[in-house]
């Protein structure tokens, strides 16, 4: 047993409306594949069949969206709502599940988005990741270079500036979301794992 490795398959669920998502959920991908899992990128707003399968199939799903107007896009409400069709299969039972956000402010209510990914997750009866780190920048020797800049907690948060392109998104708040995909994966690793030992001492 001891030399069995286990690659945790991640997927990324999410919709970007400007960019500026889009550039997170790649530092999330980034952060996971460094931490050996095998990760899909899906556009929640082009989802096809195919992709559908690639989240029954996987370990875990990260989802991400902006938050638009207090809560997560409409494009990805619609995602949620079709999701039902896999509560109803209990397809996503005991996946592991993480999110990850972007507004144009520093708060911008993102904390309700990751609530809302919670949420979600648990009606699948999903195992919820969140991002453990310490805030950063909450002192007078702190920096907005900080992990964790913005201070956030179940899921990684990331602010752009509204007038400014997703080239533009905050370094610190990429190595965040990079943070947070190397968890997922070294979590769901030990979860994968872990289950592969449960069913070899059972036979």
């Amino acid at each position: 047993m001891s030399g069995i490795t286990h690659t945790p398959v991640v997927s990324i669920a999410y919709h970007s409306g400007y960019g500026h998502t889009a550039v997170v959920a790649e530092a999330v991908r980034s952060g996971a594949v460094d931490a050996g899992a095998t990760v899909h990128l899906i556009k929640v707003d082009e989802i096809d069949d195919a992709q559908w399968e690639l989240l029954d199939a996987s370990d875990a799903i990260v989802f991400g969206s902006p938050t638009y107007m207090g809560t997560a896009s409409g494009a990805f409400h619609v995602f949620a709502e079709a999701s039902s069709k896999r509560w109803f299969g209990d397809a996503w039972q005991d996946k592991v599940a993480a999110g990850f956000t972007n507004s144009a402010s520093k708060s911008g209510d993102k904390l309700h988005t990751l609530q809302f990914f919670q949420i979600l997750a648990a009606q699948h009866g999903m195992n919820w990741v969140n991002l453990g780190l310490k805030p950063g920048w909450n002192s007078s020797t702190a920096s907005e270079n900080d992990l964790n800049r913005l201070g956030f907690f179940s899921g990684a948060a990331a602010q752009s500036n509204s007038d400014e392109g997703a080239d533009a998104v905050h370094k610190a708040d990429i190595a965040t979301a990079e943070h947070l995909g190397r968890r997922v994966a070294e979590h769901t690793r030990v979860i994968v794992a872990g289950r592969a030992a449960l069913a070899t001492a059972a036979v």
